[in-house]
């Protein structure tokens, strides 16, 4: 099993509209494509303005799988441009639990 680890730094104030945006349109289709939510978090303490999400997979090829229909679909594809502009930086983590990790 790996997981995904998304971390998005958001312009000030575009957070809450993400996450509504988020909620109502994107999530459904992270769901239906991605299947496993580990988490989605914001932050309070730190770097401010910033959303981290995780999702668990298989391996790297049911992840490249899921994403490739989850891009394929033309409702992701309206969905992505409505929340660039909110987005100030991205960042992507594939982590691999260890034989200890109690998520495995």
């Amino acid at each position: 099993m790996i997981v995904e680890e998304r971390n998005y730094t958001f312009y000030p104030g575009m957070v809450h509209p993400f996450l509504a945006l988020y909620e109502a349109e994107g999530l459904p289709l992270h769901v239906k494509y991605l299947e496993r939510l580990v988490g989605f978090f914001v932050s309070e303490i730190g770097v401010l303005n910033q959303v981290v999400h995780m999702w668990a997979y298989d391996d790297m090829a049911d992840r490249d799988a899921r994403r490739a229909k989850l891009y394929a679909d033309p409702a992701w594809i309206a969905f992505i441009p409505r929340t660039t502009p909110m987005i100030q930086t991205m960042e992507t983590r594939i982590l691999r639990p260890t034989g200890f990790s109690p998520l495995r």
